[in-house]
């Protein structure tokens, strides 16, 4: 609590001190905007505010993949190469929270043995809590605060594979889907709507007996995305084989991403990309401040839960029900 007065009382100094390249800075400032408090919350909003000019010139990448696919060792041996070559590495990494508690294990940085210990790299575990796509409510923010600490590229893994990860793509440049060799239907990331989504699919674990197995697995996603439109008419989504174990693969990795970024540059899609996520964030805070009134405001959420009790007894249609909270609003 100390660090949040300190950041609350003096932004400019955090400011000051986060674009030096503090990484104890980036942590209080991330801290800062994760708080729940009202004071805390408002100090948050005018430290990004006096930090927008310095953010927008990092790679934003999401990385996607079911539990077990090795998406924490993938950017542990990632982020090491592009340490090696001069870029530095922020990785925000979303752990699942518990649905009861919120808690969450926080577990990433050990999972992450290289990076953590690396003066280019910074890992910022933070918990779901429930947030739609298995994002942390304030990742748009904490992206925003590591481009201005200069973190040239940043890495957010989410949770697992789901309906929602629509979440990550409005937050990033490059959508990554990681996928698992021989683990039986291949395809059965088509009906979670993920290849869809993907700017590119990568098939782990690409190394010993598994090779034979990776290399059909990449096949049949071939296959699939020669079916389906790809999210951009400039972008033809490629497949790729690699191993997070032995390193092998993750420069051409790389280069995709590169070669991603080039053709969106040059067609114009990627600054309209980035207009558009911000609108979509701007909504996104919108609704999250509606919800935060709901629940915080003693009298309004003494209306709402008697009109829940109502919906649940069938007395009133949830219609109704959501037109009356609504006008609570006002």
């Amino acid at each position: 609590m100390t660090l949040l007065k300190s950041a609350t009382t003096d932004i400019n100094a955090l400011a000051k001190d986060l674009r030096a390249g503090s990484r104890a800075a980036l942590a209080r400032a991330i801290t800062l905007i994760e708080s729940r408090r009202g004071d805390h919350q408002a100090a948050a909003r005018d430290l990004v505010q006096a930090l927008l000019p310095d953010t927008g010139k990092a790679v934003r990448v999401g990385i996607t993949g079911s539990p077990g696919v090795g998406k924490s060792t993938t950017i542990d041996g990632l982020g090491m190469f592009l340490i090696e070559r001069g870029h530095k590495v922020a990785v925000l990494a979303v752990d699942p929270s518990s649905a009861r508690t919120g808690g969450s294990i926080l577990g990433d940085k050990t999972r992450m043995a290289r990076l953590s210990a690396s003066d280019s790299a910074f890992i910022r575990p933070s918990p779901a809590s429930g947030t739609l796509g298995g994002v942390a409510a304030k990742t748009r923010e904490a992206m925003l605060l590591c481009e201005a600490a200069d973190f040239d590229v940043v890495l957010v893994e989410t949770v697992g594979i789901g309906q929602s990860e629509t979440a990550v793509c409005d937050m990033t440049d490059f959508f990554l889907a990681l996928m698992l060799p021989g683990a039986g239907d291949e395809l059965q990331g088509i009906k979670k709507g993920l290849v869809e989504l993907a700017d590119m699919i990568a098939v782990n674990k690409a190394d010993g007996d598994n090779i034979k197995r990776a290399n059909l697995a990449a096949a049949e996603y071939r296959g699939a995305l020669h079916i389906l439109s790809p999210r951009s008419e400039h972008w033809q989504p490629p497949v790729l084989t690699y191993s997070a174990l032995t390193g092998t693969g993750l420069d051409a990795l790389w280069q995709k991403i590169g070669e991603h970024r080039t053709a969106m540059n040059a067609s114009g899609e990627f600054t309209k990309r980035r207009r558009q996520q911000q609108v979509k964030w701007m909504w996104s805070m919108l609704e999250q401040r509606m919800m935060t009134r709901l629940r915080s405001e003693p009298a309004i959420r003494a209306k709402v839960k008697k009109t829940e009790s109502e919906v649940a007894d069938g007395r009133i249609t949830p219609a109704l029900a959501a037109e009356q909270i609504a006008e609570w609003l006002k």
